[in-house]
């Protein structure tokens, strides 16, 4: 959104055109925002939670807020309407016809229901209320828009930004607190009975608490940034998480220490057959997802994935040995070697899941591109131009047929781009990633 200038004098033809041109920018920059304003993630969020506190009482303002900022742009668009009509009744202006547009680009022209704002709940430019209507110059108009929408979209971008940011947060380490909780039980440390069983109940109860409270209040884990006047700006108060997290990783110490002693090697046996585990499981993933690439994408040379290397099981079915009849001098040096070779073959596993899947992100990638085109087009009353039907239609076909031909369809999608520009009248985007090297995998 962006400043009117001020008013003065009778404005000539050519001043009246470049006025036009540029509000009618202007009224375009401010329907993009609001309307991404109107999709946010963070508002449709906001509008289905049930909240409380700070954020409840925020967010009834900014809905008021929201509500009277379309108010506000209505009554612009109707008043730009109005100056072109205008304009458009002679090529050459009258002088009556400049003196009425001079008033209603520069002066107070633009009426707006007093009651507008009251019905939304929120303020207006003047103190007086009660009044039937309200009358704006369209730089007035633009500076109360320009005000609510700041203050809208900080309510918005932050409650979405903790949203986004805490819980996962919380349920992490909820998620280890229960596993440590579960280890501190075999090894005998239980609340009453020894400090850590305590520390992991009141971790407990303090991360059950503060989820719920980040969920209804977001708002309230908001800490704004000093100095900062945009929208936003801030980041997630993450206070009582941290502090939580670093009690969770004293109580693991101490359990560690209670390991130590009493079965260390059996603890580090246990986690070597789950890392095992999970890498047959994902290599049997990556397996069944290669199959399921060869038939869906044409022409991509898909990784072959290997089966799980029965070395390793069979080193640790010797360390199980070594502990049986407490070989300690072998199965240290034993299970540190087990152990980077199993994190290895984990993460081995995990990149030959990711590379035989690529291909189908790539996928996926062009048909959300070709879609977002789409629904561009379509909102600018294109969607029935023949050209564009025709060039859709045929990335659409090779994207949603099996097997797809990845660099055919990333070509058709391109050249749907480029297409939709030109009808647009904005320069084609080159997309920054395409379909690479099939020798490299295309998600390479």
């Amino acid at each position: 959104m962006a400043d009117t200038d001020p008013t003065g004098p009778v404005m000539d033809r050519d001043e009246v055109d470049r006025a036009l041109a540029r509000l009618g920018a202007e009224h375009e920059a401010i329907e993009t925002s609001l309307l991404a304003l109107q999709d946010h993630a963070g508002r449709r969020l906001l509008e289905g939670a049930r909240l409380t506190g700070i954020t409840e009482e925020r967010w009834t303002a900014t809905e008021a807020s929201i509500t009277l900022l379309w108010t506000y742009f209505d009554a612009y668009t109707d008043a730009l309407r109005t100056a072109r009509t205008i304009r458009s009744r002679r090529r050459w202006s009258s002088h009556e016809d400049l003196v009425e547009l001079t008033e209603l680009l520069r002066g107070d022209a633009v009426t707006v229901a007093g009651g507008a704002a009251a019905t939304a709940g929120a303020p207006t430019l003047h103190a007086a209320s009660g009044k039937l209507s309200e009358r704006y110059s369209l730089a007035a108009l633009v500076d109360r828009m320009n005000e609510l929408y700041a203050t809208s979209l900080d309510v918005v971008v932050a409650a979405d930004a903790v949203w986004s940011a805490l819980p996962a947060r919380i349920d992490l380490l909820a998620a280890e607190l229960q596993r440590t909780a579960r280890l501190a039980h075999s090894v005998g440390v239980r609340p009453g009975e020894h400090p850590a069983g305590d520390d992991l109940e009141r971790i407990t109860r303090t991360l059950t608490r503060l989820r719920e409270q980040v969920v209804s209040d977001p708002l309230a884990y908001w800490k704004r940034a000093e100095g900062s006047s945009a929208p936003g700006g801030g980041r997630p108060d993450t206070t009582v998480y941290d502090r939580e997290a670093r009690a969770l990783e004293d109580v693991r110490r101490e359990i560690d220490a209670v390991l130590t002693v009493r079965q260390d090697a059996e603890k580090r046996i246990v986690r070597l057959r789950d890392v095992l585990s999970r890498a047959d499981r994902t290599l049997a993933e990556a397996r069944t997802a290669r199959g399921e690439v060869l038939a869906k994408i044409a022409a991509t040379e898909v990784p072959v994935v290997s089966g799980p290397p029965t070395a390793l099981q069979e080193q640790l079915s010797t360390a199980a040995e070594y502990r049986r009849h407490a070989q300690w001098h072998r199965l240290s040096p034993l299970l540190e070697s087990l152990e980077q070779k199993a994190e290895d073959e984990l993460l081995r596993a995990r990149e030959s899941l990711t590379a035989v899947t690529a291909p189908l992100a790539v996928r996926a990638e062009l048909r959300g591109r070709l879609d977002a085109y789409k629904a561009k087009v379509a909102r600018h009353g294109l969607a029935e131009d023949p050209e564009l039907v025709e060039r859709y239609e045929k990335a659409r076909r090779m994207l949603w047929s099996a097997p797809c031909d990845l660099r055919a369809a990333d070509r058709a999608v391109l050249r749907y781009q480029q297409a939709a520009a030109e009808v647009l009248g904005t320069a084609p985007r080159v997309p920054e990633q395409g379909v690479p090297d099939d020798r490299r995998g295309p998600g390479a």
